[in-house]
């Protein structure tokens, strides 16, 4: 019975991890985040990572992450299956964020906007996920 308790101890472990994670994203979240918004940013972040892995004038090994990125989002086993309830989709979200903040570090913010394909109010909450100062912040 120790195995039992062990395994119910990294469940709950995993389960308060997400729940933090999932604290921070609506943290992140901004006030021109509209519930359509937020309906179709999952769609225009997998045009955008599409369109910025095409891009040919980026690095290769950015190229590179993103479509390894296109095909963790594409494949129909995630870390979290998407079937659980809220924990489902936030595994996603989370190596999106990762992604686009390695990518922004090596791409640069213009590219980002130049690519985004949906509203200012999602570009806005893509940028914070993924490390950006909010529009008209001074550099540094």
């Amino acid at each position: 019975m120790e195995w039992v308790r062990t395994l119910a101890v990294v469940v709950g472990g995993l389960l308060l991890l997400w729940l933090i994670l999932l604290a921070l994203l609506w943290r992140a979240r901004t006030d021109e985040l509209t519930a359509r918004t937020a309906l179709r940013l999952l769609p225009d972040v997998v045009r955008l990572v599409r369109r910025l892995a095409a891009d040919g004038s980026l690095p290769r090994g950015v190229r590179i992450r993103l479509w390894l990125l296109l095909g963790y989002l594409l494949m129909p086993i995630d870390l979290v299956p998407d079937v659980i309830p809220v924990l489902g989709y936030a595994d996603d979200v989370i190596v999106v964020a990762w992604t686009l903040r390695s990518v922004t570090r090596r791409a640069g913010a213009d590219a980002l906007a130049r690519h985004w394909p949906g509203d200012p109010g999602g570009l806005a909450l893509v940028s914070r996920l993924a490390g950006l100062p909010p529009a008209g912040t001074p550099p540094g």
